[in-house]
Formats: structure tokens, C-alpha cells, sequence
């Protein structure tokens, strides 16, 4: 007879043994909280360093891990190629990651770094196997459009692109113009003639900056499109720009990249090492057929405007423009933002006094990151020097603004030369005014009198001073905006801080070169007196008698116009209100298509709801013009 301890014992290392057997069957359950799950299922090399959950589990099939692919990569990828036991999409996901991840480790590069063949390769690589994926699998790319993955491949895609782009900019110094082809890491790489273009001309940039990685200070939104293909701004090549034309072509250009694989089948394009860099304009394209696929193409709208403002050292050249000294403008330039389309219509806009372009950092960046808006609009900014009187920047922009028209469109037929829209904050609304205004005969009060002046010299006075005096509307202007305008002047113009400002003020030596010529021809024999020629603080005073004369004048009936005025004073009658610089009655204009009034200081052209109401008034023009493109 057994003893009865050794029966219990050899029963439960049966059952202890029997657990075992069992032991792969059993499951366990924990949970996790939502935002840690939603990382999990969309982390992966990219953001995190680490495989994706959906390249782990292709892994998992093919029993392999991310550390087994780390230790051994070439059987590791190997094995995912070949292995029955994936799909094509599933294969081509993970083999995507699994190179993007060699890529990055091998990638210490920085932009001034010549990247190595090794990441190079790589790069190419993740870039073909993602290509793969996304256009030579059974299911269309729109079958896929609601699926993580496809949306991952993608990112991908886009990433492997800009930094194999990177480095086949690095060589383009070196390439033939007329075959722009490279050997580069057993591949043969070729580049299209580039869509980038400066000043009409296609060429290639001296620098080539990934918009995804930049940062801004000061830019309210980033406004981008998704889609194919990778973001860059491209840097113009650096040249004298042409002093004697007032306008200027844009420096810095929105550009997207992509890289097409050479073949007709999937094995095709797994078997290829040829490579075509295609470049292309996010502002003229929205979409790209790859494949013979339609697909969007990707964008950032943002990115180059906020280089070339961070560059353009505007913050401190307006204020030497202001005071006249060393270093500031002279002569007004027109600023193209992008590069001219005859076929978009014309945004011109004029800032305030002591101020630049950066007045419209969020205006211009909102504006065009609406996509109807970035269709049918292109914007051009006027810089200016606001030391100058009224009179002599309202001439000198005007001529800079046939200039320009007349350079880009000498027919005068193109949409860009038609049912253009000006829009003018503080200053610059008093000068946008008076561009689509006439003067007739009304501003001649204010030539200098003399009574024993003869009538030849009285005759080359006016015809001097017909310039400044005598002038009809922009026959190419139909709407106005005008924001925080002073149409008749601000009282504060003559407050303490002010005149101590005015006073600082030199004015441009043109302007003074021109007063020496009409004080010589003011004299008659000897004793002639100096004219004075007040600066632009003094034309801004609601006493000045250039304000004054010019408050009236008739604008032409073609144009409709727009008021938008800021509100800063305590709570009370509109009328009796202001935004602290210029008075609710000076802003105001009978006759507006529209007013809006905002609780805001004088720089109300940065409030959303200033930028909303434009993006409506740009919107209301572009349907009485014909409708969107």
C-alpha cells in the first residue's frame, strides 16, 4: 500500500505538469489607457525609433523580431521578401520601415554634412518599397484611404524622400546641366528640369531647406496640404537685384520633391536602381499622376514666407526708412510673394508708417492658406519709405505699380492685370485711397504762392508739381480695403510723443533734391524763401492741409471699397470711438460696401476677425470676377 503523502505528491506534480503543457494556451488581460493606446497603434519609426505595431506583428509571422533584424539586417529582409506567409501590403510596409529605420541610424548627417552612400541607399530603398506599396499592390490607394497603415507608408515615403533629395541636391553643383544624372550608391539618379522659377527663369536653388524643419516665432498658423511628395523652400541663387525696377521676384520658393521608381510591375520596381527626382510648384499644382495614379500633392504654404521674413531684417531697415538714415529704402518696391501667374487675380498691399511687409505676417500667411483664396489670388506687398510726405509716395508707388503691370503684362489682358484689390492699413489706407482717386483741380490751392513769380516759372512750377498734385484712379483696381485708415487725419499727429518723432525724421535726399528745384524756381531775382515740405508724420495730422484737401476727393465709381476699424476706447458711440491712434470719424467712409468695427488697437489689420472679414471681401470679389479659377 502506497503511502498516502507520496499519492498527494505525485498527484500535483502531475497537475504542475499538466499546467505546463497548457501554458502557451493561456491568456492574460491588462488594460491600458486610451491616449497610450491610440500611441501605440500609431508610433513608429519615425516618431518614436521604434517598429511600428503593424511591421512588429508581419515580424511576428515570419518569426523574427526588431532585434533580430537589428543584428542580422540582410537575412532579415531576406526572409520578409520571400516568406509565404505575408501579403504584398503587409511586406512592403514592414520592408519600407525596416529600411527608413537602417536609414536613420546610418544617417548623422546635418545640412552642412555630406550624407554617406550607406544612408543614401537606404533612404532609397524605404523610398521604393513605400512607392511599391502604394501604387503596385492589388487595391487601388483610394481603397486604402480610411486605413492607418497606407497613412504611415506615406509618411514613409515623405521622409525618405527629403533626405535622399538632400543629399542629390549636395550634388547638382557637380552634374552636367542637360542630363542632370548621378551615379550615387549603386543607383542611378536623374533629375527634371526644376518648377521652381525665379524672375520667369527656371534654376536650380543655392539652398534647399525641409519645410518640416522649421519653427516659427510670430506666425499664428502653418498652413500646409497633405498629400505625396516632400516640402521644401528653395532659396533663390544670390544676385544684384536690378536697382533701376521697383519690383522684386520672390527669394524664397514653396517647392515639393518626389522621387519615382523606374518600372511597368511590382518586380519591376523591386528589381530597379533607377530613380527619377521629380520637382514640382505646390501653388500651380494640387495633385501629380504617378503611376497613373491622380494623387495630392503635398504643400506647405507657410514655410517660405516666414524664411524670408525671418531673414529680411525688415524690423530694422523700417525704422532707419523712417528716420531717413543709413541702411533704409529709398524708393518704393513692389514685393512679390510668390512667383507672378498671369491667371491669379492681384492682392496689393500697403503698410502703415514705420512699419514693413511684417505688418501682414498673418494677414498674407491666412489669406493664401485658404485653399480658394491661394487658387484665384497672388499677393503683392509694397515696401516704401514712410519718411516721405503723402504726396511723393503716392507718385512713386504709383509708378512703381504701372512699372511692374507693365513688365509682367505689357497687353494689359491677363486676370493678374485686372479687377485688382488693394488693401491698406493706417498710412498705407490713406494711400490706397487716393490710387484709386481723382484729383482734378482741387490740390492746386496748395502750390507754393508768389506774386511777382513770372508766368514761365509759374508754368515749370505746376508742371514740377503735376506729379504730386494731379492725379486719376488705377485703371486696373475695382476694391479697396482700407484698415485703421486716418482718410482725414489723427489728432495725435500732434501729440508730444509725435512731434518729437517728426522731428527725428530726415527726409529721403530725393525728396529734398526735388524741394531745392522748386524753391530755385520760386525765387524771383533774390529774397525767395525756403519751401518746407512737411514729412509724413506731418501730412498724418487732421490740420495738415495736404489731408485735409485730399479727404474729399472722388474715388472712382468702378471701385467698391471696405472699411474695417479698430475699437479701443471704453465702451460708447461708435462715433466717438477709436483704436487709440486714429479716431472712429477719421475711418470712417460713406459709401462702404461694408464696415466692420473690432474691438482692437490701431494694428487691427492682425486680429482674426479683421483676417476673416478679408478672406470674406476677397471671396465676394473673386465671385464678381468671374467666379474661382
Amino acid at each position: 500500500m502506497k503511502h498516502p503523502s507520496r499519492v498527494f505528491f505525485a498527484r500535483c506534480a502531475l497537475l504542475a505538469a499538466l499546467l505546463c503543457l497548457n501554458g502557451c494556451a493561456m491568456v492574460g488581460v491588462s488594460h491600458v489607457n486610451a491616449h497610450d493606446s491610440i500611441s501605440e497603434q500609431r508610433g513608429d519609426v519615425i516618431s518614436t525609433g521604434r517598429l511600428s505595431d503593424q511591421s512588429v506583428q508581419s515580424l511576428n509571422v515570419v518569426a523574427l523580431t526588431a532585434r533580430d533584424c537589428e543584428r542580422a539586417f540582410p537575412a532579415c529582409v531576406e526572409t520578409v521578401l520571400h516568406s509565404p506567409g505575408l501579403d504584398d501590403e503587409q511586406r512592403l510596409s514592414a520592408l519600407s520601415e525596416l529600411w527608413l529605420g537602417l536609414a536613420m541610424r546610418t544617417d548623422r548627417g546635418t545640412r552642412d554634412t555630406r550624407m554617406s552612400d550607406q544612408a543614401l541607399d537606404a533612404y532609397l530603398q524605404a523610398g521604393r518599397y513605400a512607392y511599391a506599396y502604394l501604387f503596385y499592390t492589388k487595391r487601388q490607394p483610394s481603397e486604402r484611404s480610411f486605413e492607418l497603415r497606407q497613412v504611415r507608408v506615406i509618411g514613409f515615403y515623405n521622409f525618405a524622400v527629403q533626405r535622399a533629395m538632400t543629399r542629390f541636391f549636395q550634388e547638382l553643383p557637380h552634374l552636367e546641366r542637360n542630363t542632370r544624372h548621378a551615379e550615387l550608391a549603386g543607383w542611378q539618379v536623374t533629375g527634371n528640369e526644376p518648377a521652381v522659377r525665379w524672375a520667369g527663369a527656371a534654376s536650380d536653388p543655392a539652398e534647399l531647406i525641409p519645410a518640416s524643419t522649421l519653427r516659427f516665432n510670430g506666425v499664428r498658423n502653418v498652413y500646409r496640404r497633405d498629400g505625396f511628395g516632400s516640402e521644401f523652400v528653395a532659396v533663390a541663387p544670390p544676385d544684384a537685384p536690378a536697382n533701376d525696377v521697383p519690383w522684386r521676384d520672390p527669394d524664397y520658393v514653396s517647392m515639393t520633391g518626389a522621387i519615382l521608381f523606374d518600372g511597368a510591375s511590382l518586380s519591376d520596381v523591386l528589381a530597379t536602381r533607377q530613380a527619377v527626382v521629380q520637382v514640382e510648384d505646390p501653388y500651380r499644382n494640387d495633385s501629380m499622376t504617378v503611376a497613373g495614379h491622380a494623387v495630392p500633392l503635398a504643400g506647405n504654404f507657410t514655410a517660405a514666407y516666414g524664411v524670408w521674413l525671418a531673414r529680411s531684417g525688415f524690423a530694422t531697415q523700417s525704422i532707419r526708412s523712417l528716420l531717413g538714415r543709413e541702411g533704409g529704402i529709398k524708393t518704393p518696391r513692389v514685393l512679390l510673394m510668390q512667383p507672378y501667374d498671369p491667371d491669379r487675380l492681384t492682392i496689393i498691399m500697403l503698410h502703415g508708417l514705420a512699419s514693413s511687409p511684417e505688418a501682414w505676417i498673418n494677414v498674407s500667411n491666412e489669406v493664401m492658406g485658404d485653399e480658394d483664396l491661394r487658387s484665384n489670388y497672388q499677393v503683392w506687398e509694397i515696401y516704401y519709405p514712410t519718411n516721405a510726405p503723402i504726396a511723393v509716395n503716392l507718385a512713386n508707388i504709383r509708378k512703381a505699380l504701372d512699372a511692374t503691370f507693365q513688365h509682367f503684362d505689357p497687353g494689359g489682358q491677363a486676370r493678374a492685370s485686372n479687377n485688382v484689390v488693394l488693401i491698406g492699413h493706417s498710412m498705407g489706407g490713406v494711400i490706397a485711397r487716393l490710387l484709386v482717386s481723382s484729383s482734378g483741380d482741387k490740390l492746386w490751392s496748395l502750390m507754393p504762392a508768389r506774386a511777382n513769380l513770372s508766368k514761365a516759372k509759374q508754368d515749370r512750377l505746376r508742371e514740377r508739381l503735376a506729379t504730386y498734385l494731379q492725379f486719376t484712379p488705377m485703371p486696373q483696381v475695382t476694391r479697396a480695403v482700407f484698415l485703421a485708415s486716418p482718410q482725414r487725419g489723427t489728432p495725435y499727429a500732434q501729440n508730444t510723443i509725435a512731434r518729437w518723432m517728426a522731428n527725428l525724421i530726415r527726409l529721403p535726399a530725393n525728396v529734398l533734391k526735388e524741394v531745392a528745384s522748386i524753391t530755385d524756381l520760386l525765387k524771383e531775382g533774390e529774397g525767395g524763401t525756403p519751401v518746407r515740405i512737411p514729412n509724413s508724420v506731418d501730412n498724418l495730422s487732421d490740420t495738415d492741409p495736404f489731408i485735409v484737401a485730399a479727404a474729399d476727393l472722388p474715388m472712382s465709381p468702378r471701385v467698391r471699397y471696405h472699411t474695417i476699424v479698430g475699437v479701443y476706447t471704453p465702451p460708447g458711440p461708435l462715433a466717438d470711438s477709436s483704436d487709440g491712434v486714429v479716431p472712429y470719424k477719421s475711418a470712417h467712409l460713406a459709401g462702404a460696401e461694408s464696415e466692420l468695427a473690432v474691438p482692437s488697437w490701431h494694428s487691427v489689420q492682425e486680429t482674426p476677425a479683421a483676417i476673416l472679414e478679408l478672406r470674406r471681401i476677397l471671396r465676394v470679389h473673386m465671385a464678381a470676377s468671374g467666379g474661382a479659377r
